[in-house]
C-alpha cells in the first residue's frame, strides 16, 4: 500500500489546501492529512478546530485520514507508515526551503521520499496568512476558502 502524508498548519484551510488534498489522494492508496501542532506559532484556530474543518471539507474523500501531530514530520511519517511526504510548491522561493527540508528528511530516513506538487495556477498566490490578513480587516475571503468556513474565520476577529 502506498501511503503518503500531507502535512500543514491549515490555519485556516484554503482552496489551495483542498486542491492539494484532492490531487494527492488520486496518486496514493491512502493520504494522511496531518495538522501540525506547533507550539512556536500562535494559531487562529485550535488543533481540534483545524482537524474538524478538514474533516468537514475533505471527509468525503474515501482514502484520506485526518490526524494531528507534534514533533518532527519525518518521525510522524514513520509512525503512520507513510513512505511519501507530499509538499506543495507555490513559487521558486518555496522550492529552496522545501528542498532543504526534503534533503534533511532523506538523511534522517532514506526510506521516505518527498513528492513536490506545484500548486494549481489559480491558487499560486494563496496562503493561510493572506486569508487571515484579509479577514482581519473584514475583507472578502470567499475566493480563498470554502464557504462553510467563512463565518468561523470572521468570528475569530470580532
Amino acid at each position: 500500500m502506498r501511503r503518503a502524508i500531507y502535512p500543514g498548519s491549515f490555519d485556516p484551510v484554503t482552496f489551495g489546501h483542498v486542491d492539494m488534498i484532492e490531487r494527492s489522494a488520486k496518486i496514493v492508496d491512502e493520504l494522511v492529512v496531518a495538522v501540525l501542532i506547533n507550539n512556536a506559532k500562535k494559531p487562529l484556530f485550535s488543533i481540534k478546530e483545524r482537524v474538524s474543518m478538514l474533516e468537514e471539507i475533505a471527509g468525503h474523500i474515501p482514502n484520506i485520514r485526518i490526524t494531528s501531530f507534534h514533533g518532527l514530520l519525518i518521525d510522524y511519517a514513520r509512525e503512520v507508515n507513510a513512505s511519501i511526504i507530499i509538499r506543495g510548491l507555490r513559487a521558486v522561493t518555496d522550492f529552496e526551503y522545501e528542498l532543504q527540508i526534503a534533503q534533511t528528511n532523506r538523511i534522517v530516513n532514506s526510506e521516505i521520499d518527498t513528492l513536490f506538487l506545484t500548486t494549481s495556477l489559480e491558487y499560486a498566490y494563496l496562503s493561510s496568512t493572506i486569508v487571515k490578513e484579509v479577514a482581519s480587516y473584514g475583507g472578502d475571503i470567499s475566493h480563498f476558502v470554502p464557504e462553510q468556513l467563512i463565518e468561523r474565520i470572521y468570528a475569530k476577529y470580532s
